[in-house]
């Protein structure tokens, strides 16, 4: 009995530090590419359509989580994020010899522009993009090398132990508003065209550096330990509705140059 409880115990903490790397949750994900494809131009929304074979980018948002834990794709691995640990400015920080999700999102954008590129190779470039501009602006995957991107950072959320990765890629979204993925765009898409194309302003490490500068703001405010509940959400949940937002309207403003 006493060696059934060191197991169970020893399972608890691992299913506790296993890193999360990718982001955000299905919904946010979801989300980014419903308001996308609610502001894609008549040609970005042919070549989409056609690339996808009929199918939306909401149906491929979460293809590359998955496609990266596979062997033809394992070499995605290090492109869902770019870890800054803490006091190293955005412009020093050390770069991923595999790639990061700056670097991979500029690679998909050249396949996609090139008039070389097979269907196929453009084919998967767009279904890798619309999942990166999500990731790109989950704060977590601007977090610390050292805590892997918040996944080592254990804190408790309305009395449950969880990282802080994971409290950011599903728990505040989820507990924020019990909306489907359709409600969220529809609630939070309401800005107006002057506002759209300020956030749309500046170029991916413009947007990447806004993103890290959320993530230091949530890690300063979240210590380790700290004891989460609806204070938290109240002051959050508006953060993360803006992130989802921009994810969606930059990864339109970018479909809509490429195509």
């Amino acid at each position: 009995m006493r060696t059934f409880v060191r197991i169970l115990s020893l399972s608890l903490v691992l299913v506790l530090f296993i890193p999360d790397v990718y982001a955000w949750g299905q919904k946010g994900h979801d989300v980014t590419c419903e308001i996308a494809e609610r502001h894609l131009d008549r040609g970005a929304q042919k070549a989409v359509k056609k690339l996808l074979e009929g199918k939306s980018m909401v149906y491929w948002s979460n293809w590359l989580d998955n496609a990266s834990h596979t062997q033809e794709y394992a070499y995605t691995k290090t492109w869902h994020y770019k870890n800054i640990d803490a006091g190293v400015r955005f412009e020093d920080a050390e770069l991923e010899p595999k790639g990061d999700v700056v670097t991979a999102i500029y690679k998909q954008i050249e396949v996609l522009s090139d008039k070389k590129a097979t269907t196929d190779d453009k084919r998967v470039a767009l279904k890798m993009l619309v999942h990166l501009v999500g990731d790109l602006h989950q704060p977590m995957h601007m977090g610390h090398k050292t805590d892997l991107g918040g996944n080592m950072w254990i804190v408790s959320f309305f009395g449950s132990e969880k990282n802080l990765h994971g409290i950011w890629d599903t728990d505040v979204l989820e507990r924020g508003h019990k909306w489907s993925y359709e409600e969220w765009a529809t609630e939070i898409d309401c800005v107006n065209r002057a506002e759209r194309k300020e956030i749309c302003c500046g170029t991916i490490e413009d947007w990447a550096r806004e993103t890290f500068a959320v993530a230091t703001d949530v890690y300063d405010s979240t210590p380790q330990q700290s004891k989460l509940s609806y204070d938290y959400l109240a002051q959050w949940t508006p953060v993360v509705e803006l992130q989802l937002l921009r994810g969606g309207l930059r990864l339109a403003y970018l479909l809509n140059k490429i195509f």
